[in-house]
């Protein structure tokens, strides 16, 4: 907090500190530092825990500056390199500027994670192949506003920034080891993660599943062609249950996995529709 209080930010700056439902005295501490700021500090309390990507845009919506980076409690992102962001927007009139690591300091778990997620990306997102995406960035005014103007309850920053603007660039930065506590990201989170990026993003999963429908109705007629040339023959192996039910089992998994897929399209569609709130903010305090 100190550092972030005492960096040097030609026209002044402010912290906008989200408290996504936490359990512990995080509430409490934040408001603590509310009190003690000496640089406008906003304090948004949500009711409860709604993941990071909704947090992010409650504060994209209570930031008031012409830029806004968006900084993890962790301290893994120096407030220092928050302001090479910051010039580096400014200096080459971009929209998002990402913070790219020279060197991870994160759990092998998270590393897999990232690395994941990036190549997912790479395929469903409309980014250069191999641009690094990281929760680290800098965001103009104009593509904060228009990215919080998003509704929808399965939020993912990077896409929709992608979706505002194509002036987007990226800083190597340094990555400190983790100063206190663990990473919220469990696999149910980065789960959640990836699925927000394929489904919310892209039609390609669907596409997908119907290239393996088709592959797999065309290898069900070539088995069924070799079936008829055998029996018109009299030769081959005996066919009974075992191959039946393995065939059976092998169409029948596919069709599940793909109606699987068309369900979580409907069921994201179902609960945007039905108004499923992206955050719900229980209090907002201003101080210093």
């Amino acid at each position: 907090m100190k550092e972030i209080e005492g960096l040097p930010i030609a026209g002044g700056h402010e912290i906008v500190l989200v408290n996504d439902g936490s359990r512990d005295a995080t509430a409490a501490v934040c408001r603590e530092l509310v009190r003690e700021a000496r640089v406008p500090i906003t304090f948004v309390n949500h009711a409860r825990n709604f993941g990071e990507h909704n947090a992010v845009l409650t504060g994209y919506r209570h930031a008031r500056g012409a830029h806004v980076v968006n900084l993890d409690d962790d301290g893994q992102n120096p407030p220092a390199e928050a302001v090479r962001l910051w010039a580096h927007a400014q200096q080459a009139g971009l929209d998002v500027v990402y913070g790219h690591y020279a060197q991870k300091e994160h759990s092998l778990f998270r590393n897999f994670g990232s690395w994941f997620t990036n190549r997912l990306t790479d395929y469903v997102l409309d980014k250069p192949k191999g641009f690094y995406l990281s929760s680290f960035r800098c965001v103009s005014a104009f593509a904060a506003k228009e990215v919080a103007a998003h509704e929808g309850p399965f939020p993912y920053i990077d896409g929709l920034l992608l979706q505002v603007t194509q002036g987007i660039g990226s800083l190597e930065v340094q990555h400190r080891a983790r100063q206190s506590g663990q990473s919220g990201y469990t696999l149910r989170r980065l789960l959640r993660l990836w699925a927000s990026t394929f489904v919310n993003f892209s039609v390609m999963p669907l596409r997908l599943a119907t290239l393996l429908g088709l592959l797999m109705a065309a290898g069900g007629l070539a088995g069924l062609a070799i079936v008829f040339y055998l029996r018109f023959f009299n030769h081959g192996p005996a066919y009974g249950w075992g191959s039946l039910m393995g065939a059976l089992l092998v169409f029948s998994g596919t069709q599940l996995v793909m109606l699987g897929l068309i369900g979580e399209y409907v069921g994201r569609m179902f609960l945007t529709v039905n108004g499923r709130p992206q955050s719900v903010v229980r209090s907002v305090e201003r101080g210093g």
